[in-house]
Parts: structure tokens; C-alpha cells; sequence
């Protein structure tokens, strides 16, 4: 079959396609024929060495596709059922391995290009939303990014439970797109601490959504208000520096998390609860799953200049 393999580490070059033998489902297992493959940027973290990998790999961990075979002990699947996942192994390929519990079947009526879009920035959105900070009706909080894969979900999420989101955006295509998701309003990243603090009469917002990290990171501190919650739960600009935890009492005892999506699929219960929700909202028609650009598996590389790029909005997905 074919695979996208990285035999050094370094720019979107690196990412070549291969031909390697076909993987095999292993005890609690699925094989999967995929269909359509995400792109994320942890992937390119893995790309250039920022973050270590044995060499060589086959990056990707998020994709939909069709059952090709169960491994012994597994129940509740079989051949033919489309299946979704942000947990599988080296899925920048024809066929992937996914552990049968880290998988879930795909509702009738949903698209595999949907279905492969949706698990790593809907359970992020899910998660952010519900999980790592509790904004409540009425609030008003900020996300940074708001034109992204996880910023336009997760202002879907807390607008339809009556939150009031500001977004941050780069450009007016973007301020569009945010707006179109539900933003009370999109601001610009300069000066968008005052800006918030204007919006909500002094006070600052109940939670800052900060995906971007050093960038935004001094002035999302400043846009809290008193006992505001920080979820920084991405470094898109670069790690934050470390700083005085004096600065949080003296910012109106606010309190920061640095969430990663891991621990919060701890369980097949709560795994199957989030995605549950999202298929639910998918199917209502009150969830909308932008795919801002497709690649064929071949072009993978070009997937990742453009992510790198900062040339793309929602979700990049690779077709096979």
C-alpha cells in the first residue's frame, strides 16, 4: 500500500510516499481503508524534530474509513462499518491500525470527508468547552483564532449554549468566517485585550480559549477578569515562557490549565459521550464542519505548507 514516511527530519520535502506492506490488525484492532485523513499541526512538530520520533514513521493518528478486519477479542465492529478516529497509527496511509476501543462508528447520512474532519478539533472543542472551563450562559469569553478548525467549533458549541464568544482573528476572510460561526464579534490580535475589556464594560471575559501561546499569551492574562480562567491549550506562536505565578493574584486570582485532549478520553464512556454529542449536533444541523482545504495523499507535503502557511481555514483533510 501506499504511505507518507519521514526518513529525516526537516521541512514539508521530507514527507515522501512510499510503498510498504500492507498493516494487520493485531488482538483489539480495526484495519481500516481510509478515506479521507486530518491534518494537524502536531504532525509537523513531528515533522521537523520538535517533537522526537523514531525514524522512520508515518505520521497521522486522525482518519475515516471503511473496516477491513477485526482483530480477536473484538466486538461491536465488523467489516464494512465507517469508523472514525484521532487515535489511530501512522494514517497518512491507504490502511491504518486503530485500537477498537479509540474508534467510533460513523451515523448513516454523515460524510467520511466530515467523519475524518471532525474527531481531533471536534473532541478539542468539545472538551474545552465542557471540560477544561465552565462558562456559563450569559458570560462572555474569548478564543483565540477564531477562523481555525477548533476556534469555529468551539464558538458553534458555547453559542449554542447561550455564551457570548469575542474571537481574534488575522484577516477580514477569517473575521467573516468567525462571525458566520456565531461571534458576538471578531477582533483583531492588536490590542484585543483592551478591545475585550471594552466589550464587557470593564470587567474582562470569564475565560480566554489560547491555542496561539508567547504571542498572546501576556495580553490574554490581561483580558480576565477577576477569577477568570486561562485554558492554554496550544502553542501555535511558540511555547509560552515561563512567568511569576504572583502575576495570576495580581490579576484577580485567575487561574490557568494547560489541557491536552488525552485526558479527556479516559474512558470508552466518555469517549463515546463527546463524540455523541458532536454527531448529535452534526446531525441537527447546528454543528458545522468546515473542511477549508483538500489534498491528495500524494500531496502531502503541499497540506503541510499550507498549515505552516497559515493559508488555510477549518480543517485540511488528505483524500485517498
Amino acid at each position: 500500500m501506499r504511505a507518507i514516511t519521514v526518513n529525516q527530519t526537516g521541512g514539508p520535502e521530507v514527507l515522501t510516499l512510499s510503498e510498504v506492506p500492507d498493516p494487520v490488525a493485531g488482538p483489539g484492532e480495526l484495519l481500516v481503508q481510509a478515506a479521507a485523513i486530518g491534518v494537524n499541526f502536531i504532525e509537523t512538530y513531528q515533522r521537523t524534530g520538535l517533537y522526537k520520533m523514531p525514524l522512520p514513521f508515518t505520521p497521522g493518528s486522525e482518519a475515516a474509513g471503511t473496516v477491513l478486519a477485526v482483530g480477536e477479542g473484538v466486538t461491536g465492529f465488523v467489516a464494512g462499518d465507517l469508523v472514525a478516529t484521532a487515535e489511530a497509527r501512522a494514517s497518512y496511509a491507504d490502511k491504518f491500525i486503530v485500537a477498537a476501543e479509540a474508534a467510533v462508528k460513523v451515523p448513516t447520512g454523515i460524510h467520511p470527508e466530515t467523519a475524518a474532519a471532525l474527531p481531533l478539533q471536534g473532541l478539542t472543542a468539545h472538551y474545552l468547552a465542557t471540560s477544561a472551563a465552565h462558562p456559563q450562559a450569559g458570560e462572555t469569553v474569548l478564543v483565540h483564532a477564531g477562523a481555525g478548525g477548533v476556534g469555529l467549533l468551539l464558538t458553534q458549541i458555547l453559542t449554542a449554549r447561550g455564551v457570548r464568544v469575542l474571537t481574534t482573528v488575522s484577516t477580514d476572510e477569517k473575521r467573516k468566517l468567525s462571525l458566520g460561526a456565531g461571534a458576538a464579534e471578531a477582533m483583531n490580535y492588536e490590542g484585543f485585550a483592551e478591545r475585550a475589556r471594552e466589550l464587557t464594560g470593564g470587567q474582562g471575559v470569564a475565560v480566554v480559549y489560547d491555542g496561539v501561546g508567547k504571542d498572546t499569551f501576556d495580553e490574554s492574562l490581561k483580558s480576565l477578569r477577576v477569577r477568570g480562567e486561562m485554558v492554554l491549550f496550544g502553542g501555535a506562536s511558540g511555547p509560552v515562557p515561563p512567568f511569576e505565578l504572583q502575576r495570576l493574584n495580581a490579576g484577580g486570582s485567575l487561574s490557568i490549565t494547560r489541557p491536552s485532549l488525552g485526558h479527556f478520553l479516559l474512558t470508552p464512556e466518555e469517549r463515546a459521550w463527546r463524540y455523541g454529542e458532536l454527531f448529535e449536533a452534526i446531525a441537527a444541523g447546528d454543528l458545522d464542519i468546515r473542511i477549508g482545504a483538500r489534498f491528495p495523499l500524494t500531496d502531502a507535503a503541499d497540506a503541510h505548507r499550507a498549515l505552516e502557511g497559515r493559508k488555510t481555514t477549518g480543517k485540511v483533510i488528505l483524500t485517498v
